[in-house]
This record gives structure tokens, sequence and C-alpha cells, in this order.
């Protein structure tokens, strides 16, 4: 069905690595109009020039999804380049895991920050434009840590179960006209696994996922999916793990 996503104007945030750069890339490959959001202008131009080289349309805005602004930032680009914006998806994440007795706040405080407060500045920028054009989706990224929780992992679990809530409650007050999708990746191979975590923790991170991890491009096609579907089908919700994934 890719006749449904090309066109569609979809702005991604943590766009410059990992799920979200398979995603980029996997939507572009479909005709999608993308606006791409990521900390790191390097990366995030590296990403644009590839999908553009290969004839895609993309274009890059630096985002830090802790700041109202940014969100704001990258949703006005989309409508003033595209006149309108159709998807988002908040992707963008990190994965400070340690034990409590680490007293990692800082980690703590940067999970929050990126996976509540950043998810709630997206819906904060694109509900009122979803609003006016009576149409949009929202594509949330979660985590199976939301449905399982496994020592060390306590913290970001509750920040995923957070986006999980979140997702359904925005699903429930959406009405007719709106798309909302959470999208839960198991053990996926990016770079995100085990940075900010130090010793048998992350020595664990790493084994795995050399041993089971899926690739990015596997919650690409999931989050495809989603986007793809005829107007007025909602795909709630989407949990893809690799099978070792216990």
């Amino acid at each position: 069905m890719h006749e449904q996503v090309a066109g569609t104007v979809v702005a991604l945030t943590g766009a410059s690595s990992g799920i979200g750069e398979a995603t980029a890339h996997h939507l572009a490959a479909r005709g999608a109009r993308l606006v791409l959001g990521a900390r790191r202008q390097d990366r995030l131009d590296a990403v644009v020039g590839a999908i553009t080289a290969a004839g895609g349309d993309a274009v890059g805005v630096v985002v830090d999804v802790t700041r109202r602004d940014d969100l704001r930032h990258l949703v006005d680009t989309a409508v003033e380049r595209h006149g309108r914006l159709d998807v988002l998806v908040s992707n963008a994440g990190t994965m400070n895991v340690t034990p409590f007795d680490q007293l990692d706040q800082d980690g703590w405080d940067a999970m929050v920050a990126t996976h509540v407060t950043g998810l709630l500045n997206g819906i904060a920028a694109a509900l009122p434009v979803f609003r006016r054009q009576a149409s949009g989706q929202f594509v949330n990224v979660g985590s199976t840590a939301a449905y399982v929780v496994k020592a060390p992992q306590g913290v970001y679990a509750a920040t995923k179960t957070a986006v999980k809530i979140l997702t359904e409650g925005l699903r429930q007050e959406s009405g007719p006209d709106l798309r909302v999708t959470l999208v839960s990746p198991g053990f996926t191979d990016t770079e995100g696994v085990g940075k900010g975590t130090t010793g048998d923790v992350a020595a664990w991170m790493e084994q795995q996922r050399v041993a089971i991890a899926m690739p990015p491009s596997a919650v690409a096609n999931a989050i495809g999916f989603a986007i793809e579907q005829p107007a007025g089908v909602d795909v709630s919700e989407i949990v893809v793990r690799p099978t070792a994934q216990a």
C-alpha cells in the first residue's frame, strides 16, 4: 500500500541514527515528504543528504525534544514547506539503564525529559495543526519494557510505560479525524544500547545486542505499516520484538 505513503508529510524526531534513521529511509523510499529532527547536525545532514541523493524529499531541523520551541519549529517547518503535516513520529529516546543503587539522577532526568516531556512537547506542537486540518496521525515509539519490567530497567521502563499510557489517553481523546499509534520495539540493534551504562550491565546489554537484537529496519517497517493504512483505519498498537526475546 505504498500509494498511501506517497506524498505524506511526516515529521520525525530522533532521525539521525537507529530506528529514526531507518524509518526515514523506509518512508522516503515510499515517497513520503520528510521533515527530520535530531540534535546532531552532522549526523542529521548525512541522513538528509543520503535521502535527497537517492531522489527523496527530506529536510533537516536541529531538534532537542526537551525544548518546546524546537518541536514547534519542526512542525512549523513542515507546514511552511508543504502546507500541512500528516504524521508526527515521536521517536527520540535515551537509555540510561542503571541499578537504583547507582543513583544516576542525571540519567533518570534525561529519560523523563526525553520520553515524557519530549512526547508531550510533540503533542502540543502538532495537535493544533491536526485539529485545524481535521486529519493527522501521531506515531509514538515506546518499548516492550512497558510490558515486562526487568532489572535494572526500572526507570527506563517507567518512562516508556508513561509513553504507553499517554498514547492511549491521546487516542481516546483524538476523535474520529485523528489516528494515534503506539509502536513498541523489543531489543533493537541501535547505538543507544548500553549507552550511559557501565560494568556488568553494559557487558550484558552488549552481549544481548550481539545475540538477539533485531535490525532497526524491523521497527521502521512497523511504523510504515501503521502510516500506510487507509483513512479511517487506526492501527492503535504494534509490539515488535526479536523471536528470541522472552
